[in-house]
């Protein structure tokens, strides 16, 4: 039987670093190299690429925004849809935990596949508790 890959799950977070060259993006870029030859399994929560496309639709317009999308698709890692056991889950997380609603949902998707999350964001301090974090940067 094939062994297990590690589990990541990617946070917005995680993308704006590798897009705008910021603290992690080499870590990203590893993860993304290292999920291309099937060492490693990338995730990330519809709701989490919803929320890259509209900041970058916020910030550079919608020519940007989908042209980004496209340039997302053809990375290594699993869009995973929401399902009602997803919403209930984040939904849970949401009322008791001061992380934003985007991030409950990339909590709840880590937990589901038992995987760590990708991010930089200090709101995930939060959660530590409970959900692995494999840090782009100190917080």
């Amino acid at each position: 039987m094939p062994e297990k890959l590690d589990q990541y799950v990617l946070d917005s977070y995680a993308i704006f670093a590798l897009l705008q060259k910021e603290e992690g993006e080499a870590l990203v870029a590893g993860m993304l190299a290292r999920a291309r030859r099937n060492e490693i399994a990338l995730h990330m929560s519809l709701i989490n690429w919803g929320e890259v496309f509209y900041t970058v639709r916020r910030e550079q317009g919608e020519e940007a925004a989908t042209g980004l999308l496209a340039d997302l698709a053809r990375l290594p890692f699993s869009l995973r849809d929401v399902s009602r056991q997803r919403v209930l889950a984040a939904g849970r997380i949401k009322a008791n935990h001061p992380v934003s609603y985007a991030d409950a949902f990339c909590i709840a998707l880590a937990q589901e596949l038992d995987a760590q999350i990708v991010t930089g964001d200090p709101e995930f301090k939060k959660v530590m508790s409970f959900v692995p974090i494999r840090w782009l940067r100190p917080v």
